[in-house]
């Protein structure tokens, strides 16, 4: 009898946990939140203080606390900043990091950003040439960032353009 008890306590603290667990993802999975601070130009702060980086993008650099403001970092932050800031915007999760409770090392949220009007800003970014597609890790839309990113180098667009800024870390 006591080792019944003890399963069925288990199983009820595995229940609890896994629905509370499941609980404090659901709500993330359809966040309608404000942009209130564009840290780089793929990283965002949305209210009242989550700080969310665009999955499957990569901005030249402007807040590492290891590297220089990198070649073309400012625009993309700038172009980021047009897009976004002060906007309200969907996030949407990937699958793909589940596991990890969809954060990054940093604590940051992955997500993918869509504004109001519907435009795809991880996209954006790439396809106007202010980053490039991050594929170290599996994501969803892996080869349509490719593609994109393909597109604007060919046509020598943003970053693929070179530096716009005199004083820029190589």
């Amino acid at each position: 009898m006591v080792s019944k008890a003890k399963a069925f306590t288990f199983f009820i603290a595995l229940t609890i946990s896994s629905y509370a667990s499941a609980a404090s993802r659901t709500p993330i999975e359809n966040w309608e939140r404000k942009v209130i601070r564009v840290v780089d130009g793929d990283t965002l702060v949305l209210s009242p203080n989550e700080k969310v980086r665009l999955i499957g993008v990569d901005t030249p650099e402007t807040k590492h606390p290891k590297k220089p403001v990198q070649c073309f970092g400012l625009e993309a932050k700038e172009f980021t900043g047009k897009m976004a800031a002060g906007k309200k915007i969907r996030l949407e999760l990937d699958q793909a990091n589940a596991a990890t409770g969809h954060k990054d090392r940093y604590g940051r949220t992955l997500g993918y950003v869509y504004l109001e009007d519907g435009v795809f800003l991880n996209a954006e970014i790439i396809r106007q040439g202010y980053g490039h597609a991050y594929t170290r890790f599996p994501f969803r839309y892996l080869e349509e960032f490719r593609a994109l990113q393909r597109q604007a180098r060919a046509v020598g667009r943003g970053l693929w353009s070179g530096c716009l800024r005199r004083g820029y870390a190589s």
